[in-house]
């Protein structure tokens, strides 16, 4: 049975939630504040945390922040009131993998939750002979195993939001291609963040920071001034 921590100050949302998750067979633990949503994330590792932007003592993002830090990468979707792109894009930028903003249906979380444990299904044991012979993608140093949801750089495995996991599989999949952020957008987003390619962006350079010697020149992920960003197999590889 997978675990969902729920931290949220309001008591009819935390019920709601709750409620609808276990009935679609999750165990739910929760929390009323950020410091106790941080310690419960830490003690208990939940398999994903529902973590509401405004809390009391440590806010998500703080609590994003902090878990981040701490290589804590369990699944994170953040919930907020306002209807704000910053706090958006900052909360993603922070390592958030998913963003839903309030008013919404229980229905909808509960698929929320069940997506992104669906991507997250990852095997973190080294690469097994069987693993090896599944589908993959290499590319120089770079070894995408989509199958598995693992990527590895020089046999190291990746510590991959579930987001940049596939910005980085759709890459692969057509190297060489440039591919504009809208293009990106509706392949990895569905376009929930349509008319803001700052998500596309904050997601490339998260990418980079993995996999590139020089994020200021690099190698694999290309930008193409003006049109977006293509991954290509460094030369002499």
């Amino acid at each position: 049975m997978k675990k969902v921590l729920v931290v949220d100050d309001e008591q009819s949302i935390v019920t709601l939630l709750q409620y609808n998750l276990e009935q679609s067979g999750y165990e739910v633990m929760t929390a009323s504040d950020g410091e106790e949503g941080k310690n419960l994330a830490i003690a208990e590792k939940p398999d994903l945390i529902i973590l509401d932007l405004m809390l009391p003592k440590l806010d998500g993002i703080e609590v994003c922040k902090i878990l981040r830090q701490d290589r804590i990468m369990t699944p994170i979707l953040m919930l907020t009131a306002k209807d704000d792109e910053f706090d958006k894009i900052l909360g993603l930028e922070l390592g958030a993998d998913d963003y839903m903003t309030k008013p919404f249906s229980p229905r909808e979380v509960t698929a929320r939750v069940k997506a992104i444990l669906r991507r997250t299904q990852a095997n973190p044991e080294p690469v097994s002979d069987e693993e090896e012979k599944a589908e993959k993608i290499v590319l120089g140093e770079l070894k995408i195993l989509p199958e598995y949801y693992e990527a590895y750089f020089k046999g190291e495995l990746l510590e991959c939001t579930p987001k940049e996991f596939e910005l980085l599989l759709y890459l692969a999949q057509h190297k060489g291609r440039v591919l504009t952020r809208d293009q990106l957008l509706s392949a990895v987003w569905n376009y929930d963040f349509a008319g803001d390619s700052r998500i596309v962006d904050v997601h490339i350079s998260h990418l980079r920071e993995k996999i590139e010697k020089n994020t200021k020149k690099p190698e694999y992920i290309k930008t193409i001034r003006g049109l977006g960003y293509k991954l290509e197999e460094p030369k002499g590889e």
